[in-house]
């Protein structure tokens, strides 16, 4: 069993931190880690070619490692959820009528993409709305989910864990829907990867893209993609140098190479070698697979499943565990509660949450404990 983990992180005692979803507590390491590297641009001629490539290597392989990918080639470097879902946007042949299907109130960067297509090729937007507030409504969701996708789908891109509330999808049942129309699955794991139990070979997405600020707590500006077999022979949204063949030489990058890199190399952001956020993020995600996410999983359950009766006793909803992660929850209140209220507890409390759509998101790691949680629930009178 995971131990709590605080003495790890640099977290103020005056606060309690219970929002990982916005953005995760930063790691003394990472912290270590990006300071030692920072400091090397005082000293550039210490800066070698190889430099521009190895770190790149170790936090593709560990990321790899990390969601049970095939291989690191299979792994790209982006700066964003967007940019990553720009390159799937550029690599896919639709056609006017194609559906394209998004969960109500998903993140904006996996809709704006779609919604520019809307307006380009003709595409249409289904939106799968969420069930009233209720039991078992997580279900009913996923259900509705998988009854909308038909021979028009052309793709299904989803988060695997929902961002307001923690709503869990069946992405293995997504996955076997869309192979009987020919579907794509595109999924967004900034809110499930490196808290949440991943496997690329089990679920074979064609593409995932993470933000890596969050659950992968690296730093902001820096994201994580795999790209399936399907996008192998993609084109890139930029040309720079180093996402195309032979970049390692630099004596021989006068002599242009109009040939990409091989598979997911292909979609590298420029830059990708950032010297600060990209060992930070590789540091980040070497705790990860320390710490294991199936072991976060239950250590989240754990610290946080005695306050769900309660609130429930109280009128307050709350999926129940088995249709969401047990690293995010939204807390929906009921008509006699007023929200302004317990925002003024919880501000007075100095506990910060989150407040998305009508749920108050509460994301706890593996910083937080039991008494984080009890000091929660005494705002939810």
């Amino acid at each position: 069993m995971l131990e709590n983990q605080k003495h790890l992180f640099s977290l103020s005692k005056e606060f309690t931190y219970l929002n990982c979803a916005t953005m995760s507590a930063q790691l003394k390491s990472v912290e270590k880690v990006g300071i030692e590297n920072l400091k090397k641009k005082n000293n550039p001629y210490l800066i070698e070619g190889a430099h521009f490539f190895t770190d790149k290597k170790i936090l593709k392989a560990r990321f790899a490692a990390l969601i049970d990918a095939p291989d690191s080639e299979s792994i790209a470097i982006i700066s964003s959820v967007s940019y990553g879902m720009a390159c799937v946007a550029k690599n896919i042949s639709f056609e006017k009528g194609d559906e394209i299907i998004l969960l109500q109130e998903q993140f904006p960067s996996n809709f704006y993409t779609w919604k520019q297509l809307e307006k380009e090729k003709g595409v249409v937007i289904k939106t799968i709305v969420a069930p009233p507030i209720g039991p078992e409504r997580g279900l009913k969701w996923n259900e509705k989910l998988l009854e909308a996708i038909s021979s028009k789908t052309k793709m299904v891109s989803i988060p695997n864990v929902h961002w307001t509330d923690g709503t869990l999808f069946d992405l293995k049942k997504v996955r076997r829907r869309t192979n009987d129309v020919n579907a794509y699955l595109i999924i967004d794991g900034t809110q499930s990867i490196g808290a949440l139990p991943f496997s690329v070979s089990e679920i074979q997405p064609d593409a995932l893209i993470c933000a890596g600020y969050k659950w992968l707590m690296g730093s902001y500006g820096l994201g994580m993609a795999y790209f399936g077999e399907k996008f192998h022979h993609g084109m890139p949204i930029e040309n720079n140098w180093m996402n195309h063949e032979g970049s390692e030489n630099f004596a021989n990058l006068v002599n242009y190479n109009e040939n990409f890199k091989p598979k997911a190399g292909r979609f590298d952001m420029g830059e990708s070698s950032n010297f600060i956020l990209t060992p930070m993020l590789s540091e980040a995600i070497r705790q990860l697979l320390n710490w294991k996410p199936d072991n976060i999983q239950n250590y989240c359950q754990n610290i946080t499943e005695d306050i769900f009766p309660i609130l429930h006793q109280r009128g307050y909803f709350v999926e129940d565990s088995k249709h969401r992660a047990q690293h995010l929850f939204g807390i929906y209140l009921p008509e006699t509660s007023s929200m302004d209220t317990i925002k003024s507890r919880l501000s007075h409390e100095k506990i910060v949450v989150s407040f998305r759509g009508n749920a108050i998101r509460v994301a706890p790691n593996v910083y937080n404990s039991k008494g984080d949680l009890e000091k929660l629930l005494s705002c939810f009178l």
